[in-house]
């Protein structure tokens, strides 16, 4: 079987959810890390949508971290989808949920000011609030078995901490099956090495830039 390569941003949660996952498998893989602000002109002409993660599996792209994700599933063992296919259509449209939270992260992170941060923040406490109802099994979302649902939202927990750490928001203080959900997630290996090294400062150069109001209020 071809050893995989994916080309990824260091910070960006859909490429951390394709390390997880290739990290859970214990796939052998390769990664490049390109600028996605300034991205090559070779990897424009590789990805039609000009964004990360790519994986290229012996010379054929793959594009869009939700089909990544299943491609890596079919592919590797062990599988972390249920096999019972109602069970896995509803972790696929949870997984899908999950999706509006990193652009609600990056709302509250880079608001200008209070007003748009207090916006942000109310829009992903309804998502929050209804992965909560739920997060009905315990530790995982599908209770003994560690899956794709839980992968989708690690990076997304991994962000929560970082903002409660830096700027004292706590995403998940209304939450506490989540917070729980959280922690335990958070102290996976795969989780653990997935997020780069120097993640934390590479966010705050990012909110620096983009003159994040909770950064400068808290500084």
């Amino acid at each position: 079987m071809p050893k995989p390569k994916l080309i990824s941003f260091k910070v960006c949660p859909f490429v951390q959810r394709s390390v997880i996952l290739l990290k859970e498998k214990n796939v052998d893989y390769d990664i490049e890390f390109i600028d996605v602000y300034n991205p090559p002109e070779w990897f424009l002409e590789l990805s039609p949508t000009g964004k990360v993660p790519v994986l290229v599996v012996d010379d054929t792209v793959i594009f869009e971290s939700a089909v990544i994700g299943e491609y890596i599933e079919e592919v590797y063992p062990p599988a972390l989808h249920p096999t019972d296919p109602v069970l896995k259509a509803q972790n696929r449209a949870w997984m899908e949920y999950t999706s509006p939270l990193y652009m609600g992260f990056f709302g509250v992170i880079m608001a200008q000011d209070q007003v748009e941060v207090d916006e942000a923040m109310q829009e992903m406490d309804k998502n929050l609030a209804g992965l909560a109802v739920a997060n009905t099994n315990q530790p995982w979302f599908n209770g003994d078995d560690f899956s794709m649902v839980d992968i989708a939202v690690a990076p997304f927990f991994v962000r929560a901490a970082f903002v409660k750490k830096h700027v004292g928001v706590d995403f998940l203080a209304s939450h506490p099956t989540l917070q729980a959900w959280s922690d335990k997630t958070l102290a996976r290996q795969s989780v653990i090495d997935s997020t780069v090294n120097g993640f934390d400062k590479m966010m705050l150069k990012m909110m620096a830039a983009k003159n994040s109001f909770l950064l400068e209020s808290n500084s």
